[in-house]
């Protein structure tokens, strides 16, 4: 087949990933970021570097080398009809933006068909697991009336596995690959919209990167599952891990967060997996503890929620009390998730009173 999609991806730091994957399978990726970033995309392009087993160095997809065509605009520049498939690739808060705003509300009237790539679930995909009273979910968004206006069928969501970061010595251009796991996403309500997907799990899984003459297969795929509760798979890793680096005055790498007290996090772990089968989902969709754990003695860096709490932020994605309320209408509690969330809460509202006497900060 010789059709390429045209994918709209609003973020262009860990979206820039997916957009890399998608160009190389020879599909055309738009990048919704600040007039800044875009200015530097379309003179620079991106570039996404990771490590390939069995090889020494990194290896970097330079979108000026791939097939697709990439440019990068402003939420305002985007007409949402133009295109096949949105990826929702920013953090949860960042969608409250008024100019974010505004595309979202545009592509909830085209009715495109969105995947997501954040590790918080919108509200439309929630609405598509049965045992889940939405309403109830309100005060873990920013700004829940946002997603009124989508479809929940249109609405689908990877379990975002891969880990990335911007090397701080480098240009918002660059993207480097900590864990190289792939994007395992959910169907769609409409087969039509699922044919899009299987399509790009295809060209990704075809595509190579010709690197000294030799031709790549990179890691981070794409991957189709029927289950709508394969992407729940992350919560019982964010739950354990990355909400876990939140300490009452500092904050600790995901390793330590999970490493530091085993058996803790082995119990913490298997109560999230426990809730996400009581909502429907089975053993197969989810990923054992000791998978997880071995994999996160590589994640020596704290969280990017960890960070963002750090630095001073009085927003951020709240997963962890997204399952607290979901896991409290199955009358379902654990002490050490409440303990997390009031952890979460009491460095929001230090950052939020120190915002507010000091504007400028």
């Amino acid at each position: 087949m010789s059709t390429n999609y045209k994918i709209l991806i609003l973020g262009a730091s860990y979206g820039s990933l997916l957009g890399s994957k998608l160009l190389m399978a020879g599909h055309d990726v738009s990048l919704v970021c600040r007039a800044k970033t875009a200015e530097l995309i379309n003179h620079a392009g991106t570039r996404v570097r990771m490590s390939i087993k069995g090889r020494s160095g990194l290896v970097e997809i330079d979108s000026h080398q791939c097939p697709g065509k990439l440019n990068a605009l402003t939420p305002l520049e985007a007409k949402a009809g133009d295109y096949d498939l949105v990826c929702l690739a920013m953090q949860e808060p960042q969608y409250s933006d008024p100019e974010v705003r505004h595309l979202m509300q545009a592509i909830a009237a085209a009715k495109v068909p969105c995947m997501s790539i954040m590790n918080m679930p919108p509200l439309p995909y929630l609405a598509r697991i049965a045992g889940i009273d939405t309403s109830l979910c309100w005060s873990a968004y920013l700004d829940p009336a946002l997603w009124d206006a989508f479809e929940p069928g249109l609405m689908t969501l990877c379990s975002p596995d891969p880990q990335a970061f911007r090397p701080p010595e480098e240009a918002p251009n660059v993207l480097q690959v900590g864990l190289a796991t792939n994007f395992k996403v959910a169907a769609f309500a409409n087969p039509a919209h699922n044919a899009i997907l299987a399509r790009l799990e295809a060209d990704i899984a075809a595509a190579r990167l010709r690197v000294d003459g030799v031709d790549l297969d990179l890691p981070v795929k794409l991957k189709l599952h029927d289950s709508l509760f394969v992407p729940l798979a992350k919560w019982s890793m964010l739950m354990t891990g990355n909400y876990r680096c939140v300490l009452a005055d500092t904050v600790q790498s995901i390793e330590q967060a999970v490493h530091g007290d085993v058996a803790q996090s082995r119990a913490v772990y298997e109560w999230v997996a426990s809730l996400c089968q009581l909502l429907g989902a089975a053993a197969a969709d989810l990923v054992p503890f000791d998978k997880y754990a071995g994999a996160a003695t590589g994640l020596l860096k704290p969280s990017s929620a960890a960070r963002s709490l750090a630095a001073g932020a009085t927003a951020i994605e709240r997963i962890d009390l997204l399952i607290k309320l979901i896991a409290s209408q199955k009358h379902m509690k654990s002490a050490s998730v409440d303990d997390t969330v009031a952890r979460v809460n009491g460095w929001l509202d230090r950052n939020r009173e120190m915002t507010a006497s000091n504007p400028a900060r």
